[in-house]
């Protein structure tokens, strides 16, 4: 796994407000997802997403009211993979270095791969390969025109 984050979803209550308050800090949503039900940000070298919370934690496999040493649906790191076999290898590496393996990656309904771990201390991470975002030589990752 190579040492960057590549995204940072946060899961919102309400993504309408959510998505304002980020407009009114001079923050510009990428037009290409306008109308989706998620609200996606170019932020340097990596992407801010806006998701339902509840649509995350269904996404990640956990419960929408984890609590405690639980995973957390309601911020996920994510690292975008070069291939759909480097998220099946983050992913096991991952379990073993001792976190948790939340949900194996799978085919998504919009054309990509996608798998959770939770580290030790249960923060939530996507590992994905998405055919939509450019994933530059450096690592960093653009939102497409």
């Amino acid at each position: 796994m190579e040492q960057r984050v590549s995204l940072i979803t946060l899961g919102v209550a309400d993504l309408a407000r959510a998505t304002q308050f980020y407009r009114r800090l001079g923050w510009t949503p990428s037009p290409r997802f306008e109308g989706a039900d998620v609200a996606f940000f170019q932020a340097g070298g990596m992407i801010v997403a806006l998701w339902g919370r509840e649509a995350l934690a269904a996404d990640a496999g956990l419960p929408a009211d984890a609590s405690g040493d639980a995973p957390s649906s309601r911020i996920a790191l994510a690292y975008n993979a070069r291939s759909r076999d480097d998220v099946d290898a983050v992913i096991v590496a991952a379990g073993q270095a001792g976190g948790r393996v939340v949900n194996p990656a799978k085919n998504t309904d919009w054309g990509g791969y996608v798998g959770y771990f939770a580290d030790p201390d249960g923060h939530l991470w996507e590992v994905a390969w998405n055919p939509g975002f450019s994933l530059l030589a450096d690592g960093s990752v653009r939102l497409p025109d």
